[in-house]
């Protein structure tokens, strides 16, 4: 039979049994994110897990792939897991690779001039970070309490004077006032 498969091959693909590519190697798919299988959201609990399961399939000692593939992989695998688990590495690979945790809408509802830039575009300072960014719901819970307390230690204020019995409004000093006191 020349159309026989090897023994090996012949067997039906299992859990245990691995492809002899890694995951998700496509031009496409080149970033850490694809090769753990997580999203760029992903938590550091799901890069944890992501990387933990992929770890024991590809491990070059408890894998049925070859020494040198599961060598490759294994290697692969550690070092995105390697970036994506530092806070500072992340940040600076998903600047890297373009890619922005914070959600741009265009106000024109899809309606460009010729001059406007596309909206994929970020407006990027010197120091490559965005400058423009929608406030989150704590930031804007912190500056309604700011304004709250600025607006409490004011009333607070007048009030304390009031009660002293200073007048709140002085008489405005002229040069004639002074004079003829």
């Amino acid at each position: 039979m020349s159309n026989s498969k090897p023994p090996s091959s012949q067997t039906a693909n299992s859990s245990n049994e691995l492809p002899n590519n890694p995951p998700h190697t496509t031009k496409a798919d080149k970033t850490y994110y694809a090769l753990l299988g997580i999203s760029p959201w992903a938590s550091e609990i799901e890069i944890r897990r992501a990387y933990r399961d992929l770890s024991k399939l590809y491990h070059p000692d408890t894998t049925q792939l070859s020494k040198e593939v599961a060598t490759e992989n294994f290697q692969k695998i550690n070092e995105a897991y390697a970036t994506l688990s530092n806070a500072e590495r992340r940040t600076a690979y998903d600047r890297l690779i373009q890619f922005s945790r914070f959600q741009y809408t265009n106000s024109n509802n899809g309606v460009k001039s010729q001059n406007q830039a596309p909206s994929n575009l970020q407006t990027i300072d010197d120091d490559g970070l965005p400058t423009e960014r929608p406030l989150s719901g704590g930031e804007l819970f912190s500056l309604l309490l700011i304004g709250a307390t600025l607006v409490a230690c004011l009333v607070l204020a007048i009030l304390v004077a009031w009660l002293r019995g200073d007048r709140l409004f002085p008489e405005a000093i002229t040069p004639l006032s002074i004079v003829f006191r």
